[in-house]
Order: C-alpha cells, then structure tokens, then sequence
C-alpha cells in the first residue's frame, strides 16, 4: 500500500505544521545509533533504559544491568559507557537527569553526579527498532474481525448519535476509542502483510512446493480479505455519511466534557513549550482519514481500490511464475538458485578447488577456448596479461544470450532489379555520348582551329593524347655533323580506343601550333599536330602504322618503338 493509512504517523508534507530543517535533521539524528559500528552496544543501552519507567539512571547503574543482562556491552568500563551515554545525548535519544548523589570518593562522585534518562523520541525509535528486529522476516495475520468491529461500531454511533437527546458523553469516548484502536490495528495488518508479501511474488526461483503454498495463499486468503473488505466497504461509507453531519457537534461536546492533556496544558504557563498529540477520534482529521480509507475524497483512490489493484498485481505475479515453470521442460527456466549454490561453493573453496570448479561448471578451461578470435591483423603473444592486451570485441547475442543463433525471421532478399536497369540506362548513355565525342574529333580532325568543341569530345581528345604521350618512347636529337646535341625528341605518338573504333596519331613538327577551343577552356598545343581517324577495323582501312589488331583498350606507343 503505497499512500499513508490512518493510524499511522502522518507525512511530512501533508502534517499540519511540519518541523523546519533544523528539528527534521534532530529526529533524524535520533535514529544515528542504529548505523554506527557500535550499534550492539548502543542497542543494549538503550533497552536498559526501555526497560522500565521513568528511570534516571547513572553510569554504575547502566553498568551493572549491563552486566547482568549479559550481550556486547556487558564488558564496557565506566569509561567507555560515560561516552557511548553522552553520545545518545547528542543525538537526543537520552537527557540528562538530576539526583541526590551519595558518593564515598570524588571519581565516584563525577560519574554519579551524571544520571541520564530516556527522550520521548528515544523511547519511540528504540521500540521502533524492536519490533522490526522482531519482527521483519515474518508475515503477518489481516485483522479482518476488526473490520466487521469497525462496521458494527460506526452504525451503533450513527444511532446514538441521531437519537432525540443525543448520545452520553463518557459513552461516546469510550465508543470512539474503541472504533480507532479497531481499525489501526486492521490497516497496519494489511499493510504489513502486503509488504510481506510483494518481495515473495518478486522471486523468480520458488519450486513446486512453495509456488502450491503462495498459489493457496493467494487465491484463498488474499481473495478473501479482498472480498470482505470489498462487502464492508460501502456499508461503513454509508455509516459515515448518517454520522458526519452530526460530527462536529460530537466532538464540541466530547472535548467539553473530557478534554485530557490538552486542556491541563491550556491552562498551564507552559502551553507554549508542549506540543499535545491527542488520541485517535479526537480531531476532525482523523475522521478524514478514516472516511478516505474506503472512499475517494481527494481524487486519488482510496485504500480500498489501491487494496483490489494491489491483489491483481499480487495475481499476474504468480501467473508469471506458473508460465515460468511450464517452461521449465524446455529449459528456459531461471537458473537463480543453482547460481547461489554455486556462488557458495566458490566461497567455501580453496583457491585450487575453485578453479576446478569454474572448470566443471563453465567448461572454460583457458583464455584460448573462449572461441572469439582477435582481429586477423593483430598478433598478440601468448605471455601476453589480459589487463594490457587488446580488447576483443564480443557479439551482442553471445555476451547477452550466450548464442550465436539468429533470432528472429530471416530477412528476404532485396530486389535490386530497379537499380541495376538505372545503372543500365546511364551506362548505355555514357557509351553514347563517348560514342558522338569520337564522331565529333573524327570530323574535327585536321581543322581543329576552326571548330569548337563539346566538353565531351575534348574529354576524350584529352584522354587519348595523355595515353599517346604518356607511353611514346622519347629518342636523343643528333646534329647534320654526327656530333650530339642536348635534348629529347619524337617523331610521332599514338593511341586507340577499340571500342569507339577511332585512333589519334600526334606529329611533332617545329614551329606548329595548335589551338583546341572548347566550352570548358582552350588548350594551345606547341610543335604538336594531332590527328584522329577511324581505325582500319571501324572504316576498313588499313592501319596506318602496319601494327596487328589490338586488344579492346586504349593503346599507344612511338613510331619504330614499342609503348610502355
């Protein structure tokens, strides 16, 4: 249940006036004893000084009820005590007492003089405390008679309260009284026994036995709170709503006639300095609360529909659990209590027993058979620590799963058939217009400064002259004497494109220049006239340089050499 019952201490946001920082971090102090290493000692302590009623006791007194009490403080010395006492001061779970002190020396007299006391915040954490240590693990009974209690005890009020006269005083208190003792005690029950019992549904390892037992537990116990609270419901809504018009007059007259602590500290000098918290049924708040139990007045549900969501969840918990071990045929089961028997044998074992245990149960045996290769180009020595080497990256279905199957449908084969005709279709145009480049220089040729040409054809042009010059073979220039001059030359260079059937032939010639004017720039060619013509295979010509048929690429080379 996760909203604040009746019966219990209010919520820090929702108390009529909450503690500033400085008292919330005072009570919270109050509870520091529980956490520290000498937590036993400061237990046993407190308890000596729970144990009785208003005692103001010294240090030789704790001492000696330690001492016979026995446990972790009963070997403190007067020393160490006085201090575990002062500490308990500062954080306000003792005050400090006054006494007449008999004392034979002056050490007895110091740690005599020193008498200590129970806080009331004290009192309240330590009992507090007792009763989880006594009662955490257990589950506790739902107080469902107390619910019939409250039910009869609203309507019996309802009418004595409508009654010409109204009802007695000291009756009435007596009523109320019991009526909130009745029903703090039946919502502590459900809580308490729903928090039991979320933990339990939350394993995911109850065999065949305790599933049978948690299976009755719910489908016959829970069920059965949850039908009576769900019968009584609106009976003690319907209760309420005959007495709450007569509510406050009830409570006028209670508080006239027996006002209790509140009215001896209204008429003492030091109202100011206490603070009363009155019994249960006293305050119209507590009313509130108890009329919110079982109906919506805020908007946020009530106890009782947070009761019924509470068991559908309790419900589809032991669904899961019942798919679970119908699943347990096929292996797919939680393996949680074998890995705790096995997490225990490795604590248990010696070092040389461990290993062969992680052997028996993982079958690892070395790093090596781990079945994940490194990278192919990284070479990692044997000696190598695992600290310092590479890491290996490991397939998220093997580090998750602990396969390397595929889950899931196998994915169909894309259709590529569209891109491969788009791909077609530009090939296709790419050969047509190298085609119409080649029709073009073929009939530029020998009138290059006279023509323009398209980008496509000086590309080509370009290509093929880079070809010729790139393979020709250069030869030394000699002079009309014989006797060598500096310096390269060639005669002539070519180069063919098989597939456009055209050949470009490049003269050198002294003096010549030729201009190539195209859209995308002009090229000035010095001592070189190119020259393109189809090839003896395309026009049924004959090669002019007398070569064999060439393979289907662009080729080049010098007149009386070969090309590179």
């Amino acid at each position: 249940m996760e909203d604040s019952m009746p019966g219990t201490p209010p919520e820090p946001g929702n108390a009529p006036s909450a503690p500033d920082a400085d008292e919330t971090r005072r009570r919270l102090d109050a509870y520091a004893y529980l956490s520290v290493p000498e937590r036993l000692e400061y237990l046993a302590i407190m308890r000596v000084f729970c144990g009785t009623l208003l005692a103001d006791l010294a240090v030789p007194d704790v001492m000696a009820k330690l001492r016979e009490g026995g446990g972790p403080a009963s070997g403190l010395d007067a020393d160490p005590l006085t201090a575990r006492l002062e500490q308990l001061v500062k954080w306000g779970n003792l005050l400090r007492g006054s006494h007449t002190v008999k004392a034979s020396s002056i050490t007895e007299y110091q740690r005599s003089r020193a008498r200590y006391q129970l806080s009331r915040l004290g009192e309240r954490v330590q009992r507090d405390a007792d009763g989880v240590l006594a009662e955490a693990d257990a589950a506790r009974e739902v107080s469902n008679e107390l619910l019939a209690l409250v039910e009869r005890g609203l309507r019996e009020l309802a009418e004595l309260v409508a009654e010409p006269g109204g009802i007695a005083p000291q009756d009435g208190l007596e009523r109320i009284s019991t009526l909130f003792v009745q029903f703090t005690g039946f919502a502590d029950s459900v809580r308490d026994f729903y928090a039991y019992l979320g933990p339990v549904l939350a394993r995911y390892d109850l065999d065949g036995g305790e599933y049978q037992g948690f299976k009755e537990l719910l489908l016959d116990y829970v069920e059965a709170i949850t039908e009576d609270v769900s019968f009584r419901a609106p009976r003690i809504s319907a209760a309420l709503d005959m007495l709450w018009p007569h509510l406050p007059d009830l409570l006028e007259q209670l508080d006239a006639h027996a006002q209790g602590l509140a009215g001896l500290l209204t008429r003492s000098e030091s109202r100011t300095e206490t603070r009363v918290q009155r019994s249960r049924g006293r305050e119209l708040a507590d009313w509130e609360g108890l009329r919110g139990w079982f109906r919506d007045t805020d908007g946020q549900g009530s106890q009782v529909d947070q009761l019924r969501d509470a068991t559908l969840r309790a419900l589809q918990s032991l669904l899961a659990n019942a798919k679970r071990m119908l699943r347990s045929a096929t292996g797919e089961m939680s393996r949680r209590r074998d890995l705790l028997r096995l997490a225990r044998w490795f604590d248990e074992a010696a070092p040389q027993d461990a290993h062969d245990i992680a052997v028996a149960a993982f079958g690892l045996y070395g790093a090596r058979h781990l079945g994940i290769p490194p990278a192919s180009d990284e070479v990692v020595p044997a000696y190598t620590s695992w600290w310092t080497g590479p890491v290996v990256e490991v397939p998220v279905a093997l580090r998750e799963r602990g396969s390397r199957a595929q889950r899931g449908r196998t994915a169909s084969v894309e259709d590529h058939s569209a891109q491969k005709e788009r791909l077609r279709e530009a090939a296709r145009q790419r050969a047509a217009e190298r085609c119409a480049a080649a029709d073009e220089l073929c009939s530029a040729s020998g009138r290059f400064d006279d023509v323009r040409l398209t980008s496509a054809a000086l590309s080509l042009l370009l290509e093929l002259l880079a070809t010729a010059l790139g393979n020709a073979q250069l030869r030394q220039r000699t002079a009309e004497d014989g006797q060598e001059e500096q310096g390269f030359g060639l005669d002539a260079a070519w180069s063919e494109d098989v597939d456009l059937g055209i050949r470009l032939t490049v003269h050198r010639t002294a003096g010549a220049r030729t201009l190539l004017r195209s859209a995308d720039g002009d090229l000035l060619l010095d001592d070189l006239e190119p020259t393109v013509h189809r090839t003896a295979g395309s026009a049924g010509g004959a090669d002019p340089t007398g070569s064999e048929a060439l393979p289907k690429r662009s080729h080049g080379g010098s007149l009386g050499g070969s090309g590179r």
